[in-house]
């Protein structure tokens, strides 16, 4: 099991974002305890922003709404958004196009991971399957059994 503070899941988020073309990320693992979603690594967040995605509760902003629905939850343009789905907070990282899909180990929620594009952007199916997939390959050491 890795802690919140093992480098490996700066790593993890540093190369996911690389690969998806991407400025911005988060990861956040579920805290059982309190359903809340609590910030592993991220990348590229404003400072502002830090204390507001520390925990986020289920299906309050874009990483809640995709662990609640437990499927992909995409913006293609975050700053023009009127959904109400990102919180009005998340136009500071101004992110456009943004992609949040939850961290599933089988039938079993772990967390979320989000990616963000600083130009409005629609990820096609494929790029959402490879998200999935890759928080897939990390779920059960994000929150072991």
């Amino acid at each position: 099991m890795f802690s919140s503070s093992d480098p490996i899941w700066a790593e993890f988020l540093t190369q996911t974002i690389a690969e998806f073309g991407c400025t911005t990320g988060t990861l956040h693992r579920l805290d059982s305890a309190d359903r809340h979603l609590k910030l592993v690594a991220q990348q590229g967040i404003p400072e502002a922003l830090m204390p507001i995605i520390q925990s986020i509760p289920m299906g309050k902003g874009i990483a809640g709404v995709a662990a609640e629905r437990q499927e992909p939850v995409e913006m293609c343009n975050l700053q023009t958004d009127t959904s109400g789905v990102a919180k009005p907070g998340a136009k500071q990282t101004q992110v456009q196009g943004t992609l949040a899909v939850p961290v599933m180990d089988g039938g079993r929620l772990c967390g979320t991971l989000g990616i963000g594009k600083l130009v409005p952007y629609d990820f096609t199916t494929e790029e959402k399957e490879q998200l999935l997939r890759k928080a897939r390959s990390v779920a059960a050491k994000l929150l072991p059994p």
